[in-house]
């Protein structure tokens, strides 16, 4: 039996395609140009509607602190910032699997929804609600959302790339999950007030335009290379690449066979099975001792140090006495680079890159066990010893947690020193050092402007670096990131030692 075979969608046809994308895309230009013309011209019903609606929408929301927050939280994912770095992250994993033509789509696409909501915003010149309980705050004109229209371009693309590779009840999660993100984030700006229902409808009409008018434009690079015509919607932009864009290699199809499969195949699943399971509890009692000694040094240190261990009270002192407008500047760019945002760009591309490269699972494992790991150590930590911060001016105002330990340095050092686990596991070309380098370099910075900004003290900062090195340790002898590289060695068994080779008693492959 074939790969093929398995694949139950009814083959594709050459020249043949729905009418429901022409259809949806001249449906939603339509829509997109009355509203237009009716919110440009001040519509008197249109207006009523939405000056009534947005009365009515602020005055249910506001009041209720835990609902705005989760508004706004579901808000941030349509926010530029996000979006571009779902577009640039994608497009690095296109470029490793040199699918350069999805490459320039995602980019194309994304540039346009940049270029389009600034100069019709300017043009249609409407203004922002004004609601009796503002809530929020909108930079700029109101007509069409932008949010709306960011996110429907953005998302809406990823899932036109990324279809092929989402097969049987994946498919269907995959669509629900775009739909579903789509919707909300246009829905949180009618509810955080800072939007009409008609901005958001405009955005979401015009992002369907945009997107139908870019899948029909590459189709005329596919006809050049004289490819079949697709359905964006089934297929995806590029059927044929389904191999490049799946994560990790599909399994080779089996042949068909009377009989169930073995015992023996059923016994090595289930092994393999609980063998993650261990892994995966062995991870947690790690991380829960390694808590406990984070936290137990934090007591000593508030209870007994007075802030006289390791220059507690001298250090902090001593950098604010010598501040500069140019130090500040550095300090205050280190600190953005290594704050929660720019960790989690580096993390998410680190991920993606990794199971380009590599096509397994293990580094993005890894790499999101040491994050997440340290985040919930950093968050507990802090909540239970409750140090106050260094009693100097500060640079930073209204930080949320205390100062032991410091969110920054841990963050930084167990990111970076993770990539630099990872790079040097699976290659050998002498620039991997430059990332070793590095891992010795961002904490270092980090540590230096923390402190220079007057929010560790430097036994926070050690406080961290014991963590990050307890927990990378733990971590990288339980998961094993390169482990994956040593199993397609020829020769190796399924543990990655070569054949004939006996693991030493007591070792990390047991």
């Amino acid at each position: 039996m074939s790969v093929h075979t398995f694949d139950r969608r009814p083959p594709h046809r050459p020249g043949r395609r729905s009418l429901t994308p022409l259809l949806a895309v001249t449906g939603a230009a339509l829509v997109f140009t009355i509203l237009l013309l009716l919110v440009r011209l001040q519509w008197r019903p249109l207006e009523s509607v939405d000056h009534g609606a947005a009365a009515r929408i602020n005055g249910l929301v506001a009041g209720h602190p835990a609902l705005i927050s989760v508004i706004k939280a579901v808000t941030f994912l349509g926010s530029d910032g996000v979006l571009w770095t779902i577009i640039g992250v994608s497009a690095v994993f296109l470029a490793f699997r040199r699918r350069w033509r999805l490459v320039g789509y995602l980019l194309v696409t994304g540039a346009g929804a940049l270029v389009m909501d600034p100069i019709l915003k300017d043009l249609v010149g409407r203004l922002r609600p004004v609601v009796a309980h503002p809530i929020a705050h909108g930079g700029g004109n109101s007509f069409p959302s932008g949010h709306s229209l960011g996110s429907i371009v953005c998302y809406g693309a990823v899932f036109l790339v990324f279809l092929p590779a989402a097969r049987g009840r994946w498919r269907t999660v995959f669509t629900a999950v775009i739909v579903t993100l789509v919707a909300l984030i246009g829905i949180s700006r009618i509810l955080l007030g800072v939007h009409y229902l008609s901005d958001v409808l405009g955005g979401w009409t015009l992002g369907i335009t945009w997107l139908g008018l870019t899948a029909f434009a590459f189709e005329l690079t596919r006809r050049a290379e004289g490819q079949p015509v697709t359905d964006p919607l089934a297929e995806g932009l590029e059927p044929e690449a389904r191999t490049d864009l799946d994560p990790v290699p599909s399994k080779p199809a089996q042949p068909e066979a009377p009989v169930r499969k073995s015992t023996a195949t059923k016994t090595v699943k289930r092994s393999a099975a609980r063998e993650r399971a261990r892994i995966a509890a062995a991870v947690v009692v790690a991380w829960v001792l390694i808590l406990g000694v984070i936290v137990g040094v934090g007591e000593l240190v508030v209870k007994y140090s007075h802030d006289k261990w390791l220059g507690d009270t001298a250090i902090p002192r001593w950098f604010a006495a010598h501040r500069t407008p140019t130090l500040n500047t550095w300090s205050n760019d280190i600190s953005l680079a290594c704050a929660t945002t720019g960790i989690l760009i580096v993390g998410v591309a680190a991920c993606v890159i990794f199971l380009a490269v590599t096509r397994h699972w293990r580094p993005v494992i890894f790499i999101a066990v040491v994050m997440f790991g340290e985040l919930a150590a950093f968050l507990a930590a802090a909540a239970v010893v409750k140090r106050p911060r260094p009693y100097v001016s500060h640079l930073d105002h209204h930080l949320p947690t205390s100062a032991y330990p410091s969110g920054h340095v841990a963050a930084t050092t167990c990111l970076y020193v993770a990539i630099a686990i990872l790079v040097m596991g699976h290659t050998k070309g002498w620039w991997r050092w430059l990332f070793v380098a590095l891992a010795v370099v961002m904490p270092v910075a980090i540590a230096l402007s923390r402190m220079y900004r007057g929010e560790h003290h430097p036994t926070d900062v050690l406080g961290s670096l014991i963590f990050s090195a307890l927990w990378l340790t733990a971590t990288t002898l339980l998961i094993r990131p390169a482990a994956d590289r040593d199993r397609a060695r020829p020769g190796a068994d399924a543990r990655g030692v070569p054949a004939g080779v006996a693991p030493a008693q007591g070792s990390a492959a047991r």
